[in-house]
């Protein structure tokens, strides 16, 4: 098993290493990790976050993207306001446009290496994230995912596993074996799996208020999935037990769907906390991962050291860093 962290070539990301592979380099030796789980949100400089570090690659993700994929000008209209900024947000009008951003995106990780891809799947229109009032079903998000992948699966070499991330919006919630059959199985692509996030996994149980209670939901649901959740490769393993705001959120009668609207809530739902309970350990016992991010916000050096800190000693994995 690979620990490794997520990173991204963002502005605010490069600030935390200060742009600096020798910053970086400190920081994973001192907390012995093997690496990182990149995102490429502009072209990939080899010399600050080097090849040998990148062990997987979080790929660009759109939280509402069936409206453009489906043709529905209309909506996408009504959602952003003009054609210009449905082309901004899109890199063109039509879909051959929005695929060739993925495109270029995997073929970036394919020259940093990447062992693994991360796709996200799920769809939510931006009002529908304090609403909890969804415009699509798991289905029609996945097989609309489907679709997208499919497109784009002769990018990717058959030795670079592509791994499904869930989430708590419409899409791969791992709440029905089916539906998570029928995405695995659909793939033109021969090597394929789940990427765990366990903080997004609890997000689909309100009622969760403790971590222990928290790891109990997470392993029924992976025994809820019989042989499917042995195509789970790797975890983000973090945190969240928002359910009190998510619920006092959707009581509100007026919401801010602005951008920054929305982020706020969502960074209140999505929370990226560490485990610290020993108890998580069970998750990694049950899956017996390849690869273990562990994934938090970085808003200082300090804070995210503290928190890979505080997890890898509810792990049991931080003893031999002290």
């Amino acid at each position: 098993m690979l620990q490794l962290v997520n990173l991204s070539n963002y502005k605010s990301d490069m600030d935390l290493i200060h742009n600096r592979a020798e910053c970086l380099q400190v920081f994973l030796q001192c907390r012995r990790l093997d690496g990182i789980e990149m995102m490429f949100c502009q072209p990939w400089d080899p010399l600050i976050h080097r090849q040998e570090w990148i062990h997987g690659v979080h790929l660009k993700f759109w939280p509402c993207w069936l409206d453009f994929w489906r043709g529905n000008q209309a909506e996408l209209l009504s959602q952003m306001g003009s054609r210009e900024n449905i082309a901004a947000c899109y890199g063109g009008l039509d879909r051959e446009a929005w695929l060739e951003i993925y495109r270029e995106n995997i073929r970036m990780a394919n020259r940093a290496g990447a062992e693994y891809l991360v796709f996200h799947v799920s769809h939510v229109r931006s009002l529908e994230t304090f609403t909890g009032h969804f415009s699509a079903a798991d289905r029609e998000v996945i097989e609309g995912t489907i679709e997208v992948v499919n497109e784009l699966a002769g990018e990717i070499p058959d030795e670079t596993a592509l791994l499904f991330e869930n989430l708590w919006w419409p899409g791969l919630t791992l709440q029905d074996k089916k539906l998570t059959a029928l995405l695995l199985e659909s793939i033109k692509h021969p090597n394929v799996g789940i990427m765990l996030d366990t903080g997004h996994l609890m997000n689909t149980n309100p009622d969760l208020r403790t971590e222990e209670e928290g790891v109990d939901y997470i392993l029924h649901t992976l025994e809820r999935l019989g042989e499917y959740s042995r195509y789970i490769r790797g975890i983000h393993l973090h945190q969240s037990l928002s359910g009190q705001y998510v619920v006092s959120s959707k009581k509100q009668r007026e919401h801010d769907a602005t951008m920054t609207g929305v982020m706020q809530h969502v960074l209140k739902i999505d929370e990226h906390l560490p485990f610290t309970t020993p108890s998580v350990w069970r998750i990694l016992e049950y899956v017996q991962p390849d690869y273990l991010v562990h994934e938090f916000l970085q808003l200082s050096m300090d804070a995210w050291t503290e928190k890979v800190s505080r997890q890898q000693r509810a792990l049991g994995l931080g003893r031999t860093f002290e």
